[in-house]
């Protein structure tokens, strides 16, 4: 039996049509995994699910394959509200269930921040099959107009994607106020890589027929990363990052993502790396939409092999060919970390992340690996090599900051929002 054979027999046999089985195997998903096998059976026998699984395992496809399995049958209006905590994401989502209807017209809309409010109204009132939307925006939908509201009177399926970033107080507000104008009679699926005590109390407060799917044992870094972590000081960070950046082809990297853990240090290390001659895309919280979106395509279509990012970056986000995480600055959680080193490493591929540690972040590294019961491998580098670049980080450093300082309030409101 061929791999095509055998895979689109396996998600058939989970209650999927084989036209849709057929597309899985085309995206390459071939075979279900885990959290796949588990719950589509039970959302297809119209159970609300709440489904917990690593980074990477094909949560998407897990509620994807058989709400369009459903929808293929009963069509009508708005069938599935999916909720997402960012915009890329939810453009991310927008494009599976895109590419996993192939042969079935489906009208799917985004629905985020940073676009045309009133072009996004009329799409709405179209009533697309699928809307998957940021919580902020879609509330301001609801709050200037009745017209919008009714279209979700028939909604079948409502998805809450990273549930656990969704159910943070930051987003409580606005899912009030979605939650008490969407129907109550629904099918409810909550997807996470990481449970929390609000994805657990769900299950006993508003779905006590839910079925609880939990592959997570506990905080656990993909096996097929390989750690490693910089020993280095503070002054010398920018000097270390470029020598490992000039590494990539002796190591086989195709791209990369360098995490930061604040908007102006993003913005900063930018502005270096691009005197250093050094060519990167950006995303952070404080671009603007359409720079947001031109950035993240331009990286995952491999014309930029270099992502600078904040964790706005560490949720969901599927780029098959990320080889190397950078973690510029130690994440202060310990789950940002395997959030963020799970961009790489993906669906059964190895990867590599490398931490450069401060004699200040030596406490939040123990942390971590107490955490995740792993410690990160120590990476010798030449110093002698990595003194040659000081001259020349420090010197762009100092023309960027100087250039941010010019730019009227900008470096002040970087400074301001330490934002995601």
């Amino acid at each position: 039996m061929s791999d095509e054979e055998l895979s689109i027999r396996t998600f058939c046999s989970l209650g999927i049509k084989k036209w849709l089985a057929e597309n899985a195997f085309k995206l390459g998903l071939c075979e279900a995994t885990t959290v796949q096998k588990a719950c589509i059976p039970p959302i297809l026998k119209g159970l609300d699910v709440i489904g917990t699984s690593q980074t990477g395992s094909g949560k998407t496809a897990t509620f994807a394959l058989p709400i369009l399995h459903i929808l293929s049958q009963d069509s009508y209006g708005i069938f599935a509200l999916c909720m997402t905590p960012t915009r890329e994401l939810a453009v991310q989502i927008s494009e599976q269930f895109s590419a996993l209807s192939a042969g079935l017209t489906l009208r799917c809309q985004v629905i985020t921040g940073g676009e045309e409010i009133q072009a996004q109204t009329r799409s709405i009132l179209r009533r697309p099959h699928i809307i998957v939307a940021t919580p902020g925006r879609l509330m301001d939908h609801f709050l200037n107009s009745p017209q919008v509201i009714g279209c979700f009177q028939n909604l079948r399926f409502l998805v809450l994607d990273e549930a656990d970033r969704l159910l943070e107080p930051s987003f409580e507000s606005e899912l009030r106020i979605l939650f008490e104008n969407i129907p109550s009679k629904r099918q409810t699926l909550l997807f996470s890589a990481s449970i929390t005590r609000n994805i657990a109390a769900l299950q006993h407060i508003t779905m006590n027929d839910a079925f609880h799917f939990e592959a997570f044992e506990g905080l656990k870094a993909v096996s097929s990363c390989r750690q490693e972590y910089c020993f280095l000081p503070r002054i010398m960070r920018d000097a270390y990052l470029l020598h490992i950046l000039q590494q990539r082809e002796n190591w086989d990297i195709r791209s990369s993502i360098i995490f930061t853990s604040t908007v102006r240090s993003c913005v900063i290390l930018s502005g270096i790396l691009d005197k250093l001659g050094i060519v990167t895309v950006s995303l952070h919280s404080m671009k603007k939409q359409k720079e947001r979106k031109d950035s993240f395509a331009r990286f995952k279509s491999g014309e930029v092999s270099i992502l600078l990012a904040t964790d706005i970056a560490s949720r969901g986000l599927d780029i098959p060919t990320v080889d190397m995480v950078i973690n510029y600055e130690v994440p202060i959680a310990s789950k940002d970390y395997i959030h963020r080193i799970g961009r790489t490493a993906r669906a059964g591929r190895s990867g590599r992340s490398i931490t450069l540690v401060t004699q200040h972040d030596v406490k939040i590294v123990q942390k971590i690996e107490d955490a995740i019961d792993s410690k990160m491998r120590c990476l010798s580098l030449p110093e002698e090599e990595i003194v040659k670049n000081m001259n020349s980080v420090g010197s762009a450093r100092r023309s960027v900051k100087i250039s941010l300082l010019e730019r009227t309030g900008f470096g002040e409101k970087v400074n301001k929002n330490h934002m995601k």
